[in-house]
This record gives C-alpha cells, structure tokens and sequence, in this order.
C-alpha cells in the first residue's frame, strides 16, 4: 500500500514536512486517539482506515502509521503491506500488552494516560511495570567482589571462593 510505504519513509526521515514539529502534533494526535480507544474500553474495532481516520481525525498516513504502531499489541497483527484504504479491518487489542509495548516505546504520554485506570486494576498496571522494569535489568552470572559468596558461607566473595580461583 502507497500510504504504508510513505509512512515508513516519514519514519526514515526522507519526507521533508516530517520535521521535529510534525512529530510532536503527531504524538498529540495519537495521545488522543489513544485516550478516546481507553475511554470507549472496546478492545475490538472493527472498520476501514478510512472509517478510522475520519472517526479519530487524523490523515491516512498517519492512520496507518498510527496501526503500525498498535499492530504489536494486537490479538492478530495487520499486514501493512497489503492492507488496503477501503478494506475491513479488525483492530483486537490485548490491553496488557498494549500497556506493555508503551513502556517498551518509552511514551510516557500514553502509559500514564488517566484513562487507563478505567481499563487496568491498579494492581495490574504496578505488576506490568514491576516485570517491565525486571526484564531490563542485565543479568549477569559473574559474582561481584562484595557480593555475597555463592557457596554460602556468609562470606563476601573477595574473602571466599575469589582467593580460591
């Protein structure tokens, strides 16, 4: 699809009008369209990119650009290469993942949206973040020299088993 291909060239920085100040009315556009999905809580969307773009106001690229960038936190991605203008589509949004793939983006301006409190428990959005959080963390076999030995003798490891290797 030409518009497919004409958001991905924005995204490469080879469309002149995509200059720093057409990326942040972008993001503005997307935080509401966004904050009208959460507050509607309609985790299926059915429609044409044009039914999606007038309902949501937003230029066809950008609905495009805008389901390339949910398409991960879909029940069942869209192919982008052969989705057609006119053509049905169902959008099936899987809420946690789509929490998930926000923080991944760093967009805060979507994660923290109010309007997620009416679709993830408290307790869930903390859970999301806490593993988020846990799967970035660098994990590393090697023992540090003030860490505890790992024989269990109480130990630091510089007065254990490090003097030993």
């Amino acid at each position: 699809m030409e518009q497919y291909n004409t958001w991905k060239k924005m995204l490469d920085g080879q469309v002149e009008d995509a200059n720093e100040g057409y990326w942040n009315g972008y993001f503005e556009r997307e935080r509401d369209v966004y904050a009208k999905i959460l507050t509607e809580k309609n985790s299926v969307i059915t429609g044409t990119v044009n039914e999606f773009a007038e309902k949501y106001g937003m230029e066809l690229v950008e609905m495009i650009g805008f389901i390339d960038g949910i398409n991960g936190s879909l029940k069942e991605s869209i192919d982008l290469d052969t989705i057609e203008d006119d053509g049905i589509i169902t959008l099936t949004i899987l809420w946690d993942k789509l929490y998930w793939n926000m923080m991944e983006a760093k967009a805060d301006w979507l994660y923290e949206l109010e309007q997620w409190n009416d679709i993830l428990d408290e307790n869930v959005k903390i859970e999301l973040q806490k593993s988020f959080k846990q799967s970035k963390q660098l994990v590393s076999d090697k023992v540090g020299r003030n860490e505890p030995c790992p024989c269990g003798s109480g130990k630091k490891y510089k007065k254990c088993c490090a003097i030993i290797n």
